[in-house]
């Protein structure tokens, strides 16, 4: 039985996580941290994890950006596992992700699914080859109004992946309305969209001479990243010192 600290444990995701939870026989929660009481929870939440004194052997984080240091800082300190979902990171935070992954195991995916993570293999095939032959690679990402950061995580991952299997460096383009010019060769175009309640939608786009190839995610329910957060701590769990992603956890 895996034992988890859900943080973030009454926004939407750590309910969506308690549910499922609820119904895995080899996976329990056993305590949450969150600063809002409104949600009953079957177990204990503390407000702040470093009052946290409930045995595990991983914890699951979906909460915020501004949530992120402390934690990292706690489960170093306690060389505790941990699953990081939270999006919308800083550089500075990003690579203070990497310097906890000396100290303790820290999985992090810029999307739990496995479908993404899928796509992203199947780019960077397509990229080798379509770059080449001079497609123009674009992407169009879809989320609900709730939805802070901008681009998403998932399409700078999704760009990246593009990115990293070509020969050049491509830069990345946000916002095309900033100047008025033709658009250059080596770039890849990220267009973000929010509206209604949109769960999560990935268009990427391949426009070359006379054709065009679109690969499209789409996510009907959170219930989907929460699968995959719950599978990324049962994989982690007693896990040494390192960096893991969901490509660790799918085998891909």
């Amino acid at each position: 039985m895996v034992k988890v600290i859900m943080h973030g444990c009454n926004g939407k995701m750590g309910q969506v996580i308690t549910r499922m939870a609820g119904e895995d026989p080899d996976l329990a929660i056993v305590a949450g941290v969150d600063m809002r009481a409104e949600a009953r929870n079957d177990y204990p939440v503390f407000a702040d994890i470093a009052d946290c004194d409930v045995e595990a052997d991983v914890v699951i984080d979906f909460s915020n950006a501004a949530a992120v240091d402390h934690l990292l800082d706690w489960c170093a300190g306690k060389q505790m596992p941990v699953v990081l979902c939270t999006t919308g990171l800083s550089e500075a935070q990003l690579a203070r992700v990497e310097e906890t992954a000396g100290r303790t195991a820290v999985l992090k995916s810029a999307n739990m699914s496995l479908g993404i993570n899928l796509l992203m293999k199947i780019l960077k095939d397509a990229a080798k080859v379509l770059a080449a032959e001079g497609f123009d690679m674009e992407i169009v990402e879809r989320h609900h109004n709730q939805k802070v950061d901008a681009p998403s995580g998932t399409a700078i991952a999704l760009a990246d992946a593009m990115n990293g299997a070509l020969a050049e460096d491509y830069s990345y383009v946000y916002d095309r309305s900033r100047e008025r010019k033709k658009r250059d060769r080596q770039e890849i175009g990220i267009s973000a969209v929010r509206g209604g309640t949109i769960v999560g939608e990935h268009e990427v786009i391949f426009a070359g001479e006379d054709e065009v190839i679109e690969f499209k995610h789409t996510a009907y329910s959170k219930a989907l990243f929460a699968k995959g957060a719950v599978a990324a701590a049962k994989f982690l769990a007693g896990k040494g010192p390192g960096r893991y992603d969901m490509s660790d956890v799918i085998h891909m």
